[in-house]
């Protein structure tokens, strides 16, 4: 089961990885988790057909997304070849939408029409208003990134049932043993 807590689909792409400074934890272990992961996140209704070069595209844009949207948090300039990389496959045709005949979203496409529509939510955030509201979660080992909708911009964890409900627990038990 896959979590979508980051408030934009690619920063919810790039957190398929958990962990990254320590234990490094890759939820895309295979080509089915992609395309389930392509499922779960409503790009297309139907699983497209994914094979091991697949994946390897769709990480190279998931680490790029990462890296890009670290850089912007820190307010460095966006890699060269990272920028070339979520553009080339933001250029593509995302997924097709329609309503059937019960007024229900259907969503088409394949695998490179749902990679193009990450890339395009990378580019809509990363250059937009809001990507100075791009977060690291400040749980100690969860590297996951959001976006911080807070009026306030205080936010400060990408999931409140996991890493805020840790690290308030935490906290808790550090009072309690003064």
């Amino acid at each position: 089961m896959f979590t979508f807590v980051s408030g934009n689909l690619a920063l919810d792409f790039a957190g398929t990885v958990g962990r990254r400074t320590t234990t490094y934890e890759d939820s895309l272990g295979g080509p089915a988790d992609l395309a389930r992961w392509l499922v779960e996140a409503r790009l297309v209704d139907t699983a497209p057909d994914c094979d091991a070069p697949d994946l390897a595209r769709a990480v190279e844009l998931r680490e790029a997304v990462y890296r890009s949207a670290t850089a912007v948090r820190r307010d460095q300039p966006l890699d060269r070849a990272d920028r070339a990389l979520v553009n080339r496959f933001a250029a593509g045709a995302p997924p097709s939408v329609a309503l059937d005949d019960h007024g229900n979203v259907r969503r088409t496409g394949d695998l490179d029409a749902a990679l193009a529509a990450i890339a395009r939510a990378a580019v809509e955030l990363l250059g937009g208003p809001d990507r100075g509201r791009v977060k690291e979660c400040e749980q100690s080992d969860c590297t996951r990134l959001y976006l911080d909708t807070s009026r306030a911009n205080s936010r400060r964890w990408c999931d409140m049932a996991r890493c805020g409900n840790r690290m308030k627990s935490a906290a808790f038990r550090a009072r309690q043993t003064r």
